[in-house]
């Protein structure tokens, strides 16, 4: 039997092993499984998927397709989601109200994107200076973030899923040098999320655009610096042709979960067992693309620096902690005035301090002594 037939089997038999979990026995089940029409169907549905990223953009872009691809062999040909990149159907930054409105069953970005939406739904995107990758899941789906998650989604009528990590991405792309804070003044750099926000009260600007404008913002000066994601996702845009310094590391974005998300009433829709796996499916594509970018990362850094001499540096340490500072700042104002922000946010930070506890006595001990 060929490889690519030994994994549809199995993924076909993952997708029946979940859609028998129960809802005492399986991680994530949700009041929404009781909306289903019926456990099992031979109905066939076609989805569309909207996405934040160019078309099969590395990592990302490929994210999203391998979602769709697994959610259709594991269903047997039973859901089939047709991927559009960002512009395709709607611009990149305006997919979350698309599936709100039902333009398309499903989404695929990052929820700081959305913070107009509400400032507390970064918390489930990023937290400068927060949870690594592994933290960050590990709260989404045994601490209780996942169910924090689907509230603050509830109200625009959206069931959302973790689909994919970055890991701890780099600091970005710089033209000139960073030697201390006070070359963060005036700097009009592409960042989102809180990070943004960070940016701005120490003195620079951020701008939010899509990362298929990133390479002619920077090249043309309308951006004097931007931050991507990392060395495979930056080489594949050739950001380092537009700028000069490579900055390390990413303490905006220690762990990006990357979402998909789906319209309440289409998801509703489905049988039981596709619900199971359109979630089991979000999970395998979650971990598939931290282990890509592990894997990858590697590579890329070694051609930007070997190849096209790009010239990586470390941020200087008391601009660390000036921006350590600010982005406390950034939070207490986020959760300030909002009980449900404040709630989200001292659900994250409760895990964040006990899983610091254990990493340092293992993870961080082990990197050292290696």
């Amino acid at each position: 039997m060929s490889d690519k037939n030994t994994r549809r089997k199995f993924l076909q038999y993952l997708g029946v092993g979940a859609a028998s979990c129960t809802v005492t026995s399986c991680n994530e089940q949700t009041s929404h499984q009781a909306k289903s029409p019926s456990v099992v169907s031979d109905q066939i549905f076609n989805w569309k998927m909207i996405t934040t990223w160019p078309k099969n953009f590395p990592g990302l872009g490929t994210g999203a397709e391998f979602l769709a691809q697994t959610i259709k062999e594991m269903s047997n040909g039973r859901l089939n989601i047709k991927v559009y990149g960002a512009g395709e159907i709607v611009p990149a930054l305006e997919i979350f109200d698309a599936v709100t409105a039902g333009t398309a069953e499903m989404g695929h970005g990052s929820a700081y994107y959305w913070k107009g939406k509400n400032p507390a739904l970064q918390f489930f995107s990023t937290v400068p200076f927060g949870m690594s990758a592994n933290e960050m899941n590990a709260w989404l789906y045994h601490g209780g973030g996942m169910e924090l998650w689907q509230r603050a989604y509830k109200p625009f009528g959206l069931v959302p899923m973790a689909a994919g990590n970055t890991m701890v991405q780099m600091g970005g792309w710089f033209n000139k040098q960073i030697n201390s804070v006070e070359d963060l003044q005036g700097l009009k750099m592409r960042i989102p999320g809180l990070g943004g926000e960070v940016l701005r009260l120490a003195g620079g600007t951020p701008v939010n655009i899509p990362g298929g404008d990133l390479f002619v913002s920077l090249q043309k000066g309308v951006i004097d610096a931007t931050e991507w994601v990392g060395p495979y996702n930056d080489l594949a845009f050739g950001l380092h042709k537009a700028a000069k310094y490579y900055y390390s590391p990413g303490w905006h974005e220690p762990g990006t979960t990357l979402e998909c998300f789906i319209n309440e009433e289409a998801y509703n829709s489905l049988p039981g067992d596709l619900q199971s796996i359109v979630r089991n499916a979000a999970r395998v594509a979650n971990q598939d693309m931290m282990l890509e970018y592990v894997a990858r990362n590697n590579d890329a850094l070694e051609t930007l620096v070997n190849e096209h001499k790009v010239d990586v540096r470390e941020f200087p340490a008391d601009v660390i902690e000036k921006l350590r500072a600010l982005s406390e700042q950034v939070v207490a104002d986020v959760v300030g005035s909002d009980p449900f922000a404040r709630e989200i946010y001292d659900s994250y930070q409760g895990f964040l301090a006990k899983s610091k506890a254990w990493y340092n006595l293992s993870e961080r001990a082990y990197l050292n002594m290696r």
